[in-house]
């Protein structure tokens, strides 16, 4: 394919079907890659480690503090593991389907954006493995394991994926991205609300549960601004054309 005929493929939306069989194959081809990786537990600490560092340098190291406060109200740390197990594809996905049938010329760029995101992210994980706050041996605790019933230090789950692909967060770079497309591009006054307050609450979320720390985050929202500015040159002009 010449990169002229790929340009033409990627700067339009297409049907339904044919995206969410695109996202299905690249969601899976993403897991693959992501579990791949022979780091160490005492690797992937060291260099959280450094992070935590980093933080305290910056006298931003506020992680414990947030979960100790999130641990005393009652009820909030299932509703955060919740949240956390189900946010990340389930709400980017629904905000795709939304944009994808509300706004099919913004569409392209926000899915181009989200790939090369994603496709960042994989060689960050590869190049800098690190423990997230709940493997990182610092006194932070599994909420999600502990209040969900869902164990994400488990064996069957340690086969999925890669535990210490926790630099960039993509939690957070995804609900960052659909986020400000929903407040960019909704007409509807609650629904720019909801974008808006998307990517924040996913940010407790993550940090509350254990699973990240604020650099994580920032990391994750840098990948997604480098991804959006590629996607946006690739994609040229909105394409309105469902191929």
């Amino acid at each position: 394919m010449h990169y002229e005929d790929f340009k033409r493929t990627v700067a339009h939306p297409h049907k339904g079907g044919a995206e969410l069989a695109a996202v299905a194959v690249l969601y899976a081809i993403y897991e693959l890659f992501r579990g791949i990786g022979d780091a160490t537990l005492a690797v992937a600490q060291a260099n959280t480690q450094r992070i935590v560092e980093l933080e305290q340098s910056l006298n931003i190291f506020f992680e414990r503090s947030i979960q100790d406060w999130a641990d005393g109200l009652p009820g909030l740390p299932s509703f955060l593991g919740l949240a956390y197990v189900t946010l990340h594809l389930g709400a980017t996905g629904a905000a795709l389907v939304w944009l994808h049938r509300s706004h099919p010329e913004r569409f392209a760029v926000v899915r181009n954006a989200l790939v090369v995101a994603t496709a960042l992210s994989l060689v960050m994980y590869a190049l800098y493995p690190a423990a997230p706050p709940r493997l990182a041996g610092l006194g932070f605790v599994d909420t999600v394991s502990s209040h969900t019933g869902v164990n994400l230090s488990s064996g069957l789950l340690g086969s999925l994926y890669n535990p210490f692909a926790a630099v960039p967060s993509m939690h957070f770079g995804y609900a960052a991205l659909v986020g400000a497309a929903m407040f960019a591009y909704a007409g509807r006054r609650s629904v720019r609300l909801i974008g808006a307050l998307y990517p924040p609450f996913m940010l407790f979320v993550i940090v509350a549960t254990g699973n990240h720390f604020l650099f994580d985050a920032a990391m994750g929202g840098v990948v997604v601004a480098i991804a959006w500015l590629g996607a946006r040159a690739v994609a040229g002009s909105p394409r309105t054309a469902l191929a």
